[in-house]
């Protein structure tokens, strides 16, 4: 990709099942925190299809599993335990996925600005990131509780790219899930899907305008669509 190629545009990326692998550090949580009530834990692989918005529902889905129902007043105490927990350990497990490294240098080394719009909150994206050593590469970095209406909802996109300081008709996402596709959409800018992170539906069926099967051909796929916009 050459010096300038992606001027002006604002790559918006998920965070988890997206940039980094946290499904062993998420699960690690949540299993504390269902010990709490005294409930099976979740597997490895229900963790990685039940998570991608926010810890509250999260716990709902995963004590869901076992067929119980919290209060929205429990709900609230769990989902702070659950960050408590969380937080302790932040990047004990958690890795960036091959060639995401070499990706955002690719993209900003093209003139592009990087935004994350994640449903995870905003100062554990933050932490997290930082952590791996990927936070300085962000213009703007979007928690869910940064936005009255988050993911799947457009404004969460919309919102990170302003804060990017970028615009929307130069603009797209890349994430892992329904909710990352449909933000972008209703926003009116494109999207890509990665295959290899946490979603129950089947990848193929996002309605992503593209598919990202190994982080180095993002660039590629991101001029394509933006070069026919």
């Amino acid at each position: 990709m050459r010096e300038g190629e992606l001027s002006g545009a604002t790559v918006v990326f998920d965070l988890d099942g997206t940039l980094v692998d946290t499904a062993p550090d998420l699960l690690c949580a949540l299993n504390q925190t269902l010990d709490l009530e005294g409930l099976p834990h979740a597997s490895l692989g229900q963790m990685r299809a039940i998570v991608g918005q926010g810890a509250r529902k999260t716990i709902e889905r995963a004590a869901g599993l076992s067929g119980v129902r919290f209060s929205s007043a429990r709900l609230d105490q769990l989902t702070e335990a659950f960050v408590r927990f969380y937080r302790a350990d932040i990047a004990a497990e958690s890795q960036p996925f091959p060639g995401v490294e070499e990706t955002l240098l690719a993209l900003q080394g093209a003139g592009a600005r990087l935004a994350v719009c994640t449903n995870k909150r905003t100062e554990l994206s933050v932490e997290l990131l930082r952590a791996l050593e990927l936070e300085e590469r962000f213009s703007a970095i979007v928690g869910a509780d940064a936005v009255q209406n988050s993911k799947p909802h457009p404004e969460h996109f919309r919102e990170t790219v302003a804060r990017a300081g970028g615009v929307i008709r130069d603009s797209i996402m890349i994430g892992d899930s329904a909710p990352d596709v449909a933000s972008a959409k209703g926003a009116g800018a494109p999207a890509l899907a990665v295959t290899f992170g946490y979603t129950e539906t089947p990848v193929e069926k996002l309605g992503a305008d593209g598919l990202i099967d190994d982080f180095r051909t993002a660039p590629s796929l991101i001029l394509s669509l933006l070069r026919r916009r």
